[in-house]
């Protein structure tokens, strides 16, 4: 009996055992209904009352029983009681419940401890080889395992670079309470953004709380790329193979070389709320025509310019029209000489 109510429905592992679960059907559902009208049964009760015969009984009764819906009333095993539903939902889900908590905890555990020999590996290949100093982080969760590590570590300062317009509001506020807090231990921190993230409310209100904190911000026309330097000694860049994943540096000659560009960018950049002299005609024109010969697209020009698309072809039209050119590539010759563009 019991091996066939075993094999019809079986599924939950608690604590490493498999644990029978089967499903409540008619013939279960009208016993459990008897049960509870006459308070306790046995099995002949079953039989006589609903016209079943005894393997038809002793199947639904097994069910509730592993179903926790029924219980004996003594130690003989019969008669039988009814329980509550609420009472043996407890009893069958709680202990899954605690396996799953159990697990969860066993894996954040495993996580942590190898997250904290992070360092260690980035240093002992550093040492090893300066060219080997490089690792490709595959995907956006172990991106965020890495930099959660090298930012609780931090000790001196972040420079950030981030391309592009503003960023979304959601990513802005998990990001606030991190940054803010590593301002608080007197970590300082600099921002590069793009001149289009000034018309962006979540980038100008989070930007307001990160000056106030201590942070500094600034932007630029247009940027290089998007990246994270901490202490001027490990530097995270975008991954070219792996679109969600990132490059990891600590090889000395890259990080001195990118730390310079960043300063060099600061060095040009304005501060964010400083109202920026409007450019020319001619100087939106030139910008929009060097994106076209370095081969973007018209969506991609759009975004670093800062322009909706439909703006941009415009634009693109124009220019095309105002130097007589029937296409992009002759577009881009005829340009050179007009916007003194280097191809």
């Amino acid at each position: 009996m019991w091996a066939q109510v075993s094999k019809a429905a079986k599924g939950y592992l608690v604590s490493g055992a498999e644990v029978p679960s089967p499903k409540m059907d008619r013939l279960s559902t009208l016993v459990y209904q008897m049960a509870v009208d006459e308070g306790y049964f046995d099995t002949s009760t079953v039989e006589e009352k609903l016209g079943l015969t005894a393997e038809q009984a002793e199947r639904a009764i097994s069910t509730l029983r592993l179903l926790h819906l029924v219980r004996p009333m003594g130690e003989a095993g019969e008669p039988l009681v009814p329980v509550s539903p609420e009472v043996a939902t407890a009893q069958l889900v709680t202990p899954m419940e605690i396996e799953i908590r159990d697990r969860r905890q066993a894996a954040e555990q495993v996580r942590s401890d190898l997250a904290a020999l992070l360092p260690l590996y980035f240093e002992r290949r550093r040492l090893r080889h300066s060219v080997e100093a490089i690792d490709v982080l595959k995907d956006t969760a172990e991106v965020l395992d890495v930099l959660s590590v090298v930012s609780a570590r931090c000790r001196k300062e972040v420079l950030t670079v981030q391309p592009g317009g503003g960023r979304p509001p959601e990513v802005l506020e998990e990001a606030f309470p991190r940054d803010e807090a590593m301002l608080r231990r007197g970590i300082k921190m600099r921002t590069l953004y793009e001149h289009t993230a000034r018309f962006s409310i979540a980038t100008q209100k989070y930007v307001r709380s990160m000056e106030t904190a201590g942070g500094r911000v600034r932007t630029v026309q247009e940027l290089f790329g998007r990246m994270l330097v901490f202490d001027r000694e490990i530097v995270f860049i975008p991954s070219q193979t792996s679109p969600e994943g990132a490059v990891v540096t600590r090889e000395p000659s890259i990080v001195n070389f990118l730390c310079a560009l960043f300063e060099q960018m600061w060095n040009s950049a304005a501060p964010f709320f400083e109202p920026l002299a409007a450019d020319t005609p001619d100087d939106v024109k030139r910008s929009i025509l060097q994106l076209l010969i370095s081969g973007h697209k018209d969506e991609m020009v759009a975004r670093r310019m800062g322009l909706s698309v439909r703006t941009c072809r415009r634009h693109i039209a124009e220019i095309m029209q105002e130097i007589g050119a029937e296409s992009r590539f002759q577009a881009g010759y005829l340009a050179a000489s007009r916007y003194r563009i280097e191809r």
